[in-house]
């Protein structure tokens, strides 16, 4: 996947990646002069690669790459979350862009699932972005069950063990219209790097959990200094009890900066703001970390 930028060398003879940058291409909020939508896209650079993280819902991605100066064509990998529609909405124009990226994705991404209210709606991979993965050389394609490096120092989760009692998918998900079959959401994956200061997590949806995330991650990269958490937690209708233990989880791990997103919600981030202070900055689109 390319050259890899010089590495830091921390105890015990492990590397880490120098310099990481996040850039927030699609959320529910943007910056002045830039499109917001409901989706996710992330656009990360780090040790040597240049990943997109999902691809949002409509045409958030490529109006505000172009405005932000980022060439999506540039990316190495193309990483999908899971297989929600607002997450792999512009797979095709990605892939369109990024001739030569390899695509990273659970196989249960491909799979129709609806979320059921008052009535049936299709929530899944939108079928242009579900051909596109298709259509790619194998070797382009790759399916992510345990974690996977995408580089020395950057790696995907891979299916997260789901431990807590406190944390669901965070909605009424089926893989049937009759809402005979409920979808656990098996696909949920979420990235990690390491960096001499420690770890920096991006999260899709987060539908294993934040806590089920972050547990699985610190203990597969033996590391509990997290630095840095972006992207969406699916706390829009999480009950006080979930965000209560959420906050004192989120506390526990000593969690330097928290950067929600998307389906975090408004009163979630409030929340969180509340009660872990300045370490809590809500993202929109334009937003750019770096580490």
């Amino acid at each position: 996947m390319g050259g890899y930028v010089k590495a830091g060398q921390g105890r015990g003879g492990v590397k880490y990646a120098m310099g990481v940058s996040i850039t927030v291409l699609s959320d529910n909020r943007a910056a002045f002069g830039l499109q917001a939508e409901h989706g996710l896209a992330l656009w990360i650079e780090a040790d040597g690669q240049n990943i997109l993280f999902d691809t949002g819902r409509g045409e958030a991605l490529p109006r505000n790459a172009e405005a932000l100066g980022i060439d999506a064509g540039r990316a190495n990998a193309v990483a999908l979350s899971h297989g929600h529609y607002d997450h792999t909405g512009n797979l095709m124009w990605a892939l369109g862009q990024a001739l030569g990226a390899t695509v990273y994705l659970h196989a249960s991404a491909l799979r129709s699932r609806y979320s059921i209210h008052e009535s049936p709606k299709q929530i899944g991979m939108p079928s242009s972005s579900a051909e596109a993965v298709h259509k790619l050389p194998e070797a382009r394609r790759r399916w992510v069950c345990a974690p996977a490096a995408l580089s020395d120092h950057i790696w995907l989760t891979g299916v997260v063990p789901r431990a807590t009692v406190y944390e669901d998918t965070g909605g009424p998900f089926f893989l049937d219209e009759a809402g005979r079959q409920t979808d656990g959401i098996p696909d949920d994956l979420s990235l990690w790097i390491h960096t001499p200061a420690g770890l920096v997590i991006c999260l899709g949806c987060c539908h294993a959990g934040v806590i089920n995330t972050i547990r699985h991650i610190v203990e597969t990269a033996r590391d509990r200094r997290v630095i840095a958490l972006i992207g969406g937690m699916h706390l829009l209708h999480a009950s006080e009890e979930r965000l209560k233990r959420t906050a004192e989880a989120l506390k526990e791990y000593t969690v330097s900066h928290v950067f929600p997103c998307h389906c975090t919600g408004d009163a979630a981030c409030a929340y969180l703001a509340e009660r872990l202070g300045s370490s809590v900055l809500p993202g929109y689109a334009g937003m750019k970390v770096s580490f």
